[in-house]
């Protein structure tokens, strides 16, 4: 490309969702399905408020010790959370990617060789 061409616009995937924001809303959501307010929550996990309200919006990465505290007082165990927040990671996946990367998978499990499985497109 010389230094007169431009160069054209690529189409904008919306990114991908962050784990912590992931993670911050299912906690938040279970939260709110038990009509428990953060102080409640957060008295129970042993941690700070705040903090909670922080780790729920996205802005904490919180340690798998505080995960797990949290989820606790929720009553749910990390496992749990993290099915929760995969089948969110999930589902933007097929918003990003109209491939479905489970067909793919599935065609090598059974034996075909890679890049030969078939694939599934959404409309």
């Amino acid at each position: 490309m010389s230094a007169h061409e431009t160069r054209r616009p690529r189409a904008a995937l919306s990114p991908e969702p962050l784990w912590r924001h992931v993670v911050g809303d299912v906690l938040r959501r279970r939260r709110r399905a038990q009509s428990r307010t953060l102080q409640d929550v957060a008295d129970v996990a042993g941690i700070s408020m705040p903090y909670l309200s922080e780790v729920e919006r996205g802005r904490k990465e919180a340690s798998s010790e505080m995960l797990a505290a949290v989820a606790g007082a929720l009553g749910l165990g990390l496992i749990d959370v993290l099915a929760l927040a995969q089948g969110e990671l999930a589902r933007a996946a097929q918003v990003r990617r109209p491939v479905s990367v489970t067909a793919a998978v599935s065609a090598r499990g059974a034996g075909a060789a890679p890049g030969r499985g078939t694939m599934c497109l959404a409309a």
